[in-house]
């Protein structure tokens, strides 16, 4: 059998949409030549909560590690940035990724104390330990304390010459920076710690069981998620200008409208926080003007989807369709042409 068949994961229907994602990916990148200021804007809020609600997924859609206190990342990402840049002297830039090592390194204390809690209480114990860095952070008085503080005009001008030019490197920070954190998602979705982490998020004691090393899987999701996140928050705060920490760690902002991104795209599907950012603008700008309405509106979105499609948009057009934009699955494809059937799919 084994000379017969290979494994492969695309399909000629991956292959088109990759060409197409290029091509979008090529307009994006062109967005300053034909875009205005408030539209390169709205583009970059949108890259920085896919990238959010992308490390959101990851954590909880593909290892089981639902958080609800992620804003602790985002605003050590964004408080990161303005230390390294008003007191460490670094350029935004090389700030915004160090900010991201910061996070990461973090994360690693922290998950081993959230480790230790299961379920319901890891979601909790997130939360907390969000509200203890919201805490210490407005203890710091270098950055403002309790009532924060803004990047200095002197950093601000020197990011670029001139305003356009400073709107346009952080436009293209936030495409990049949505980039790499989906590329490096796919990639380690399609290494074998991909496998391992479907098995964990099937069933933690099937595979432990199995010689899958559990602990320390979902330690490096947890900081790659950490990573990810406070980069995220560096760019959001870098975009703002100006930092406080019920800003930063805010669970409104970075938590509950991340989670409502992924489950309306879709909890466990690489596209699933894509759409559901997508939507989630789509509704705030068509919605925005009916005030408290709109947040009452954006829970009745969630209530019909999560019943219509308990698995979220992405998940209803590959129920339905076997519509596959990013196929993580390996597939048995024949590998001689004289093999009459058709390609069977295994997941493995």
């Amino acid at each position: 059998m084994s000379g017969a068949f290979t494994i492969t994961r695309g399909t000629r229907v991956s292959r088109i949409l990759a060409v197409g994602a290029f091509a979008a990916l090529a307009a994006l990148a062109c967005a300053p030549l034909w875009a205005q200021a408030s539209s390169l804007n709205l583009l970059t809020q949108i890259f920085a909560y896919v990238a959010l609600a992308t490390m959101w997924n990851l954590l909880a859609g593909f290892s089981g590690l639902v958080s609800v206190g992620q804003q602790a990342y985002v605003g050590i990402g964004g408080y990161a940035l303005f230390a390294l840049t008003i007191v460490g002297g670094l350029h935004p830039l090389v700030a915004l990724v160090a900010a991201g090592v910061i996070g990461g390194l973090i994360a690693i204390p922290v998950a081993g104390l959230l480790f230790r809690l299961r379920g319901a209480y890891f979601a909790i114990g997130s939360w907390v330990v969000a509200e203890v860095f919201r805490l210490l952070a407005s203890q710091i008085s270098s950055l403002g304390g309790g009532s924060g503080t803004s990047l200095p005009a002197r950093i601000v001008t020197g990011m670029a010459d001139g305003r356009q030019a400073r709107e346009f490197m952080i436009y293209w920070t936030g495409l990049a920076l949505v980039m790499v954190v989906l590329g490096l998602t796919i990639l380690l979705l399609r290494s074998r710690w991909g496998l391992a982490l479907r098995a964990i998020h099937h069933n933690e004691l099937a595979a432990r069981s199995n010689g899958v090393e559990v602990t320390r899987i979902k330690l490096l999701v947890y900081v790659v998620a950490g990573f990810g996140t406070a980069m995220a928050g560096a760019l959001i705060f870098l975009q703002k200008l100006r930092i406080s920490p019920d800003a930063a760690f805010s669970v409104n902002d970075w938590t509950a409208f991340v989670i409502f991104m992924a489950v309306i795209g879709g909890v466990g599907r690489i596209e699933g926080p894509i759409i559901g950012a997508i939507l989630f603008f789509f509704l705030r700008q068509a919605l925005s003007d009916l005030g408290s309405v709109y947040l009452m509106m954006l829970g009745l979105v969630a209530i019909v989807i999560m019943l219509r499609a308990p698995r979220g948009v992405a998940g209803w057009v590959a129920d339905r369709f076997g519509f596959e934009p990013v196929p993580l699955e390996r597939r048995l494809a024949s590998s001689k042409p004289n093999i009459e059937s058709k390609p069977e799919s295994a997941h493995v």
